[in-house]
């Protein structure tokens, strides 16, 4: 079942982002990849239950909250995006290489994160697979707390910054109240919850060690590739206030501000 699951969810990922970048090259907007991230895992998750027939209080489990967690994020995506244009990422590349953009866009972006869907979401498509005992136990009441907790940052972080830039008088001030004051990215930290989360829940079934490759690569992403660390890249040069926030408040991990160094 393994396999036919695995690659079930291989095809659908291949398939939806190569419908996406048709949409891209008659848009050319590839932002619209970025919507699909979210619901992406959604799919998966759905592509894995229905091939392995349902049924298992697993299964729902791991069906149910990856929808919950990538349909608010595609919803959020889409509400924050409309009438933005093309990402100033994707628009850089497109300058950068002219038409071969075409081409290029479907390998480093689609098919990029069409494969980095896929092996993410391994917790759900393993578990979908071979779902393990029958009852829920610890496991899954941990990786269920621990998504709740992720989807409260998550959700609670996008909702407070975007009322915050919603206000003009904030026009190029540093976000620093709410979730904000404890974590200079609580929605990312969120995200890090809800992945490890799920990989408890996953742990339960029979795959070990193995369901948590999906978390750690979403760790990395987030730490080191396109989370923190490329949001942070420039960001004091065009928020000078960002350096003194940056100073009195931690990265990731929430904590309580620290106090500012005495002159």
């Amino acid at each position: 079942m393994v396999a036919e699951v695995l690659l079930a969810g291989a095809l659908f990922a291949a398939a939806a982002m190569l419908v996406l970048w048709l949409l891209s090259l008659g848009l050319r907007d590839a932002s619209i990849v970025d919507l699909w991230w979210g619901p992406g895992f959604a799919g998966l998750a759905l592509v894995g239950f229905l091939v392995a027939g349902g049924g298992h209080p697993r299964r729902w489990l791991l069906l149910v909250l990856p929808a919950l967690w990538g349909l608010r994020l595609g919803a959020y995506l889409l509400w924050r995006n409309a009438g933005r244009g093309e990402d100033f990422r994707y628009a850089a590349m497109r300058q950068r290489h002219g038409e071969r953009f075409a081409w290029l866009s479907l390998a480093s972006v689609f098919g990029l994160q069409a494969g980095l869907q896929w092996v993410v979401s391994l917790p759900i498509q393993l578990t979908q697979a071979a779902p393990g005992a029958e009852a829920l136990g610890a496991l899954d009441a941990a990786g269920t707390a621990l998504f709740a907790v992720g989807m409260f940052f998550e959700s609670v972080g996008d909702w407070q910054l975007a009322r915050f830039k919603a206000d003009p008088a904030n026009r190029g001030r540093v976000m620093d109240h709410g979730l904000w004051r404890y974590t200079r990215h609580p929605n990312y930290f969120g995200d890090f919850l809800v992945w490890w989360g799920l990989a408890a829940i996953a742990l339960a079934g029979p795959y070990g060690a193995a369901v948590l490759v999906g978390p750690t690569l979403m760790s990395f992403l987030l730490l080191r590739v396109s989370g923190v660390a490329l949001l942070e890249r420039d960001i004091a040069e065009r928020r000078p206030d960002y350096v003194a926030y940056a100073r009195r408040t931690n990265a990731f991990f929430p904590g309580p501000p620290r106090s500012p160094a005495p002159h």
